[in-house]
């Protein structure tokens, strides 16, 4: 039997349902909260509770109760468990199913489950086809990392992998241009080529790429930066990148720049 996940937040167990309702045993709400938007929650559970090879459990539950399964009192009045589902098993297998320019987002050193959550929800906006961040240093799904998502977690794979260096030497062999991000990189985002199959590395706030990751790397690039401060946040970062990315590829795809 897989391993049961919570969920907890209306965006992120909403995108379950809609992604893989069979997947999810049991929904606990607040029936103190009695607003539009828990009716309207509800009303869309009932609709998928009527799929075949749907049998999801509707239990009503206290907020004291949310908060002690969810392990904070952000949920919203809504907390799901449910299957564990794998968007691609590997790196393989997820390259092997994409059509056209594969566009990656590569993370190196994001321990903080509300950056991933915001990694995650700017990958899924800009079409990106998955996130790759190495199995040390890192975090893992969790619950407040689909709450963050909020939906994204269950649509963009998430890939861990035991050594990243060596990931990235496997992408290149396969093709794929890897561009690392670097505060003292010469050429700026809008300097550099990002069309193409594409992977854009980002490294952790104040410390970046490690080295052997930087080294790796086919090119590096920077954002610039006009004010004070000296960085982005990394999923600020990202967002800047991957939407410059997604900007010079619809402009490639007309015939320009």
């Amino acid at each position: 039997m897989s391993k049961l996940k919570l969920l907890f937040g209306f965006h992120a167990v909403t995108a379950r349902l809609r992604h893989d309702a069979s997947s999810i045993e049991e929904i606990y709400y607040d029936p103190s909260r009695r607003d539009r938007r828990m009716t309207d929650f509800l009303k869309a559970v009932e609709t998928f509770k009527n799929a075949p090879g749907v049998k999801i459990k509707v239990i009503q539950a206290d907020g004291k109760r949310l908060d002690g399964m969810a392990g904070t009192s952000r949920h919203q009045g809504v907390v799901a468990q449910a299957q564990e589902v794998s968007l691609a098993l590997n790196l393989d297998e997820l390259l092997d199913g994409i059509s056209g320019d594969p566009l990656l987002l590569v993370l190196d050193g994001v321990t903080d489950p509300h950056n991933l959550g915001a990694c995650l929800r700017v990958a899924d906006g800009a079409g990106a086809h998955a996130v790759i961040a190495p199995k040390d240093r890192a975090v893992g799904l969790n619950a407040t990392v689909a709450k963050v998502a909020s939906g994204a977690a269950e649509t963009v794979p998430y890939i861990m992998v035991t050594n990243l260096a060596r990931t990235l030497r496997e992408l290149k062999d396969r093709g794929i241009w890897v561009v690392g991000t670097s505060d003292d990189a010469p050429a700026d985002i809008y300097g550099t080529k990002l069309t193409g199959p594409m992977a854009i590395v980002m490294g952790a706030e104040g410390e970046g790429m490690r080295r052997l990751v930087g080294e790796t790397c086919d090119e590096r690039m920077r954002i610039p930066m006009a004010g004070g401060c000296e960085s982005l946040n990394v999923s600020v970062a990202s967002a800047v990148c991957l939407y410059e990315a997604v900007r010079q590829r619809s402009a490639a795809a007309k015939g320009g720049r």
